[in-house]
C-alpha cells in the first residue's frame, strides 16, 4: 500500500449532541489497530457548535474533526454523506469505521460508492493480518459461518455493530488536537422532518431487562400487556422480524441480526419461535425467559427458563404476581 493513505478514522455519530456509545467502542479498536500499524487514531463528528467533542480525545482519537452546522441536528444521510466523503478525500485515512445504527447503516455505503472503495456490513470483529491488512469479520448464512473479508481499495470501509467491543476507558490525560472544518453545503430538498416520534427514552440495546414480543401476538393493541410486563420491570419492550414487518410496533424495537443486538440482565421472549436471525441479536443476554405454545420451537434451546403455555394466559399471571409480591 501507498503511505499515501495513513491512519484509521472513527466516525462520531451524535444525537442532540449526545455521542452515540458506539464511537467508544469503535475507538477502543481504533487504537489497537493503530498500534499494530503504528499509526494515529482519528475521528470525525458532525454537529452544532459548542458540543464537548474534547470527550472523543478522552476516549483515544489523536485527532478530532469538527465539522459544525445546524444542518447536522437531523440524521440525513445525503448532506452527511457529502461532508464525510470530503473529509476522507483530504485526509486519506487507510481505515474508516462507522457504527451499523440506523444512521450509519444508510450513511456508509452511500460514502463507500461515492469513494469508490469497498464496504463490508454489520461487523462483529476486526483483525490486521500480516501485511497490515483489515481483516473484517462478519456473520453470514444466519450466522452458520464467519466471512473473513479483506478489501484491495482504500480506504478499507466496514460498519460495525453496537456491543461488539469495549468502549475505550475514558482518560482525561490523553492528548490531542481538536481541528475545526469547513462544512460542505448540500442542497437536499428531498427530505422533509414532519415530526419526531419517541416510543421510548431508553435505548433498546443499552436495557437491563427486554421483554419481547414476537408472532404469538395477534394484533398491536396485545402489545399493552407487553409494556406492562416491561415497565413493572424497569425494562424496555423488544419485538421480533415478524411483528416489526405487520406493522404492529416499529423498526426501533427490533431485536436481531437486522435489528438492535442486546445483552440484558433479563430478556423475556414472548410468543417468539427463535429464528436464527433472532437468536443473533439475544442469544449473549445473562437469563434468558421464554414462553411458547410449542415445546419444540428453537427459542427453548437458547432459554435458561421455558414456559410452554400461552402469552395471554402466562403474562398477565407474571404481571399480578409481581405488582403483589
Amino acid at each position: 500500500m501507498s503511505r499515501e493513505y495513513n491512519g484509521v478514522l472513527v466516525f462520531a455519530e451524535q444525537k442532540d449532541g449526545q455521542i452515540h456509545r458506539v464511537s467508544f467502542e469503535l475507538l477502543g479498536k481504533a487504537k489497537q489497530i493503530a498500534r499494530k500499524l503504528k499509526t494515529s487514531v482519528y475521528s470525525v463528528i458532525l454537529g452544532q457548535e459548542g458540543m464537548d467533542v474534547k470527550e472523543l480525545i478522552y476516549r483515544g482519537a489523536d485527532k478530532v474533526f469538527y465539522i459544525t452546522g445546524n444542518e447536522f441536528n437531523e440524521p440525513e444521510e445525503m448532506i452527511y454523506k457529502a461532508n464525510l466523503e470530503n473529509l476522507i478525500r483530504k485526509i486519506k485515512p487507510e481505515i474508516c469505521l462507522i457504527g451499523a445504527t440506523t444512521l450509519g447503516r444508510s450513511l456508509a455505503p452511500r460514502v463507500a460508492a461515492a469513494l469508490g472503495t469497498g464496504l463490508t456490513a454489520d461487523c462483529t470483529g476486526l483483525e490486521v493480518d500480516e501485511d497490515g491488512k483489515l481483516i473484517q469479520i462478519r456473520p453470514a448464512f444466519s450466522e452458520n459461518i464467519l466471512a473473513h473479508i479483506k478489501t484491495d481499495t482504500y480506504p478499507q470501509m466496514a460498519t460495525v455493530r453496537y456491543k461488539e467491543f469495549n468502549e475505550m476507558p475514558r482518560d482525561e490525560n490523553n492528548i490531542g488536537e481538536i481541528i475545526n472544518v469547513d462544512k460542505v453545503s448540500y442542497d437536499n430538498n428531498l427530505v422533509k422532518v414532519l415530526k419526531k416520534l419517541k416510543s421510548q427514552d431508553v435505548n433498546i440495546s443499552d436495557a437491563g431487562v427486554v421483554v419481547a414480543a414476537g408472532r404469538g401476538i395477534k394484533k398491536a393493541e396485545d402489545l399493552c400487556m407487553i409494556k406492562e410486563l416491561a415497565e413493572i420491570l424497569g425494562g424496555v419492550v423488544g419485538a421480533s422480524r415478524s411483528i416489526v414487518d405487520d406493522g404492529f410496533i416499529s423498526k426501533d424495537f427490533q431485536v436481531g441480526y437486522s435489528g438492535n443486538r442486546v445483552k440484558p440482565k433479563l430478556y423475556i421472549a414472548c410468543g417468539i419461535s427463535g429464528a436464527p436471525q433472532h437468536l443473533a441479536g439475544m442469544k449473549e443476554s445473562d437469563f434468558i425467559v421464554a414462553i411458547n405454545t410449542d415445546p419444540s420451537a428453537p427459542i427453548f434451546n437458547a432459554a435458561d427458563y421455558g414456559i410452554v403455555d400461552d402469552i395471554y394466559k402466562v403474562v398477565p399471571e407474571l404481571i399480578s404476581k409481581i405488582k403483589n409480591s
